[in-house]
């Protein structure tokens, strides 16, 4: 029995919002994520950070704007999101 011509989904890209911390890279931002994650054998929620390097042609955001970020091919050793 031949298949039909079945589609594959394509992966949805990973979205964060957080704050940005620093710029003093070129075309480079770093992105703070805050999440809460919950401890399973006390019940009880930790905040856990993250810092991303994102993708900011032109440097036009400033330390302390909130952006939200994109997963995106990678830019560099560190760089695989950018800013939408």
């Amino acid at each position: 029995m031949k298949e039909a011509n079945v589609q594959l989904k394509q992966p949805q890209p990973k979205r964060f919002q957080g704050v940005v911390v620093s710029t003093k890279m070129k075309d480079t931002v770093v992105v703070s994520v805050d999440r809460y994650q919950k401890i399973p054998k006390y019940g009880k929620y930790i905040k856990a950070t993250k810092r991303y390097k994102a993708h900011d042609a032109g440097n036009t955001k400033k330390e302390g704007d909130r952006v939200e970020i994109v997963e995106c091919r990678p830019m560099s050793k560190d760089k695989h999101f950018r800013i939408v």
